[in-house]
């Protein structure tokens, strides 16, 4: 079945581009080229280089650029939560609100929005309560234990 690139397919590709980097680290090699990567994750290299320019910003990966250029992680895989790859590449909230206020007369009008919101905010703390609870060094045992 293909799907097209969302937000929480983003997530996965993110994390297994900084898995395989970080294994590829481990390995002996310094740094890995986007199109390695994307030979892993099954995409185009320009997917990678604009998901890892995004976690360059957030600090969790580098580039190196001329000869031997390639992107290198800039801490531990042990290091890097799921929630960490989650802030890097999405920092806005999982859901929104309407985008034009309802009818304030209307009973579900008026009402909807705080309650919502309320149910929103758990939401969103329970998915970024676990997703702090695992790091890509859990990732990378896991899928290694699967292979």
């Amino acid at each position: 079945m293909e799907r097209d690139v969302s937000a929480n397919s983003r997530l996965t590709i993110a994390a297994h581009a900084l898995t395989w980097i970080g294994l590829y680290q481990r390995r002996g090699y310094e740094v890995a080229t986007s199109e390695q990567i994307a030979t892993s994750v099954n995409t185009n290299p320009v997917v990678i280089r604009r998901l890892l320019a995004e976690l360059r910003k957030a600090g969790l990966a580098d580039s190196r650029r001329g000869a031997g250029a390639g992107w290198m992680l800039t801490r531990d895989l042990a290091a890097i939560t799921l929630l960490d790859v989650y802030r890097a590449i999405e920092p806005g909230p999982l859901f929104a609100l309407h985008p034009a206020t309802p009818d304030p007369e209307c009973v579900v009008g008026h009402g909807i929005g705080p309650v919502m919101a309320a149910v929103y905010d758990e939401v969103e703390a329970a998915l970024r309560g676990e997703l702090a609870k695992t790091t890509l060094e859990d990732v990378l045992r896991d899928v290694l234990k699967a292979a």
